[in-house]
């Protein structure tokens, strides 16, 4: 196979999937599920919905997820006061632990996978991965 970005990526997920796995399993949560506990710790009283958008992924996918996150009691779910339609989404005591410790992980993991890169060559590559995220965003 031709070595491509998308084949890159796809190792690069793996990578940190086994990383992090390694490190999660004693809290009891997978990195599959480590996504939805970032994003809320970044964006506390988030709605789903919009979980799901900034994430790029189906909302059945994200409502099926974010069941497993409560029943196993990472977040909380509650009404939306100024929508009773709706519902926000916190993190647990037991979701804050998990969110920083998903910090720490993700920062030595790219110490680790990064260190033959140099300062300016790191900086380079967070620019490039933005603008490639960018510009697929406006693509869709």
């Amino acid at each position: 196979m031709t070595c491509t970005l998308a084949y890159d990526v796809m190792l690069m997920r793996k990578d940190y999937a086994r990383y992090c796995n390694e490190r999660l399993e004693q809290i009891g949560i997978s990195s599959g599920l480590l996504i939805f506990v970032q994003y809320i710790g970044d964006h506390p009283d988030c709605a789903p919905k919009t979980l799901a958008g900034d994430l790029r992924m189906d909302f059945g996918y994200v409502t099926r997820n974010l069941r497993q996150l409560e029943t196993a009691r990472f977040i909380r779910q509650s009404i939306n006061p100024k929508d009773h339609r709706a519902h926000t989404l916190k993190l647990s005591e037991k979701g804050k632990k998990a969110y920083a410790l998903s910090n720490q992980l993700a920062e030595s993991w790219e110490k680790e996978a990064l260190s033959s890169f140099t300062r300016q060559e790191q900086k380079i590559m967070a620019q490039l991965m933005k603008k490639v995220l960018q510009t697929e965003s406006t693509a869709e």
